[in-house]
């Protein structure tokens, strides 16, 4: 029989520290083995309880959550760490730092709910999925989560292979579309800043996040990447060397108005639990430039992406997915993978190169067949 999914909460506050005790332990998976009102307390616990995943608070006297995470993956570099955030610019902003340092993912406090009640049904639908997720396979992972950074283990060996779904000849690339959710603002830190300051096609990226987190994403990727990236806005003209990003609470497609193309946003219902959806961005995406879309899906919980992928596909353009190795949840992409949309898998450090190669090599092979003619 599994055992319970150990868990260890840190918060500075008494009532957040029962109120997430409390949805976690209705729920008959999860035994929460601690509490810790800071990260030093929650560090000198750790070796005592032997919990399987931490929630970690931002915001914290003594040693607050940034501070805390930097020492914790010095010791345990892989236990998972959800942090636990509020929805202010100060919270969106100290999220992003956290999961470059090494966060799993995150939630957001529940705010203006209404009642107590409200606020752990809020939390169970949004952290016990990915306290599952993170800990699908407990008792042989957890084996190894606790010992010391100087004997984890290291992965093995290379990622597998890249499979190959054969298509024609290479196409001219227009537009680069790009899905992810958890595990995203990582993988995307390491793809957009590998694309070279003259890529010559728009990029469009969903990165499941609420409002003010993807205006945070948004500033960081700009500042780590040669392109220029935008949190988008509606009617955001769209040109080579440009990024743009959905932002949190809205769709975003694409549509072509005269001889320009357009970013247009829009709240219509969410489409896989999710606004901004990557299906949503995918179908415009396909409609608009028929063949000529390169579609990227990175990791996620979920399937969204998957429908869209299919219907990029079926219009003739291609698809890359991230492999199961390099994803923090292998749930969107393995959709995508699963399903046969993807062209090929690839782990997260060598999607930017075959992107690079895919959009020139369609222009070579236009230029090839001119110069023949």
């Amino acid at each position: 029989m599994t055992r319970k999914i150990r868990v260890l909460v840190v918060d500075d506050s008494m009532v957040i520290r029962r109120l997430l005790s409390d949805a976690l332990a209705a729920d008959p998976a999860i035994e929460v083995v601690g509490v810790a009102a800071n990260g030093k307390i929650a560090l000198a616990k750790i070796p005592q309880l032997n919990p399987d995943i931490i929630t970690l608070d931002i915001e914290m006297p003594e040693m607050d959550g940034l501070t805390t995470l930097v020492e914790l993956r010095k010791l345990y570099p892989k236990l998972p760490v959800v942090m636990f955030s509020t929805l202010t610019q100060q919270g969106a902003e100290a999220t992003i730092e956290a999961l470059a340092r090494g966060a799993a993912d995150y939630v957001t406090k529940p705010a203006n709910v209404g009642s107590v009640n409200e606020a752990i049904k809020n939390v169970q639908q949004d952290l016990i999925p990915k306290i599952k997720q993170f800990c699908r396979a407990i008792v042989p992972f957890s084996a190894n989560l606790l010992k010391p950074a100087s004997s984890a283990v290291r992965p093995l060996g290379s990622p597998p292979a890249f499979s190959h779904v054969e298509g024609s000849k290479p196409k001219r690339i227009d537009v680069l579309v790009i899905g992810t959710s958890t595990g995203g603002p990582n993988a995307l830190s390491t793809v957009i800043p590998k694309l070279p300051a003259n890529f010559p096609v728009p990029v469009m990226i969903v990165q499941h996040m609420p409002p003010i987190f993807t205006t945070h994403l948004a500033q960081r990727l700009n500042q780590l990447s040669p392109l220029t990236v935008h949190e988008a806005k509606d009617g955001d003209v769209l040109a080579p060397g440009g990024v743009w990003l959905a932002p949190g609470n809205f769709h975003m497609i694409v549509r072509r108005q005269g001889t320009q193309l357009k970013a247009s946003l829009n709240q219509q219902p969410p489409e896989c639990s999710c606004r901004p959806a990557v299906d949503v961005l995918f179908r415009s995406a396909a409609e608009v430039f028929g063949p000529n879309v390169l579609a990227v899906v990175m990791t996620g919980m979920g399937q969204d992406g998957q429908r869209g992928s299919g219907t990029i596909r079926q219009a003739g353009g291609c698809v890359l997915a991230q492999d199961e190795a390099t994803s923090v949840v292998w749930g969107m992409p393995g959709a995508v993978t699963n399903s046969g949309y993807a062209n090929q898998v690839l782990p997260v450090n060598r999607i930017a190169d075959e992107i690079i190669h895919l959009t020139q090599s369609g222009r070579n092979s236009r230029l090839a067949e001119m110069a023949g003619t």
